[in-house]
């Protein structure tokens, strides 16, 4: 008989303490973000470019031209993230020295 992992927690103690992680969890979803953003890129190119091959008839020119572009846009996308984030994390730091 295995109970939940709610079942066998004491009572009122959280999986996962938000106010004491925040920092963590603030990252994790960034590092996460980034990633499913670079490889949604990268794999709606290659479909792309697999859907033009097959619709023109060459073989593998438009899916390596587009996953090309895809890592391509994925890298400055992502580089965009960035650049926001730490503006963001800069700009809260700054706030309270006006």
């Amino acid at each position: 008989m295995s109970l939940a992992l709610e079942d066998r927690l004491p009572p009122g103690k959280m999986l996962f303490n938000y106010k004491k992680n925040r920092a963590w969890a603030e990252n994790l979803s960034i590092v996460m973000q980034i990633g499913l953003t670079m490889a949604g890129c990268i794999v709606f190119c290659f479909f792309v470019g697999l859907y033009l091959d097959k619709w023109i008839g060459t073989k593998g020119i438009f899916v390596t031209i587009f996953t090309i572009l895809g890592v391509i846009g994925g890298a400055v996308t992502v580089y965009r993230q960035i650049l926001k984030v730490i503006e963001d994390k800069s700009g809260s730091s700054n706030d309270g020295e006006r």
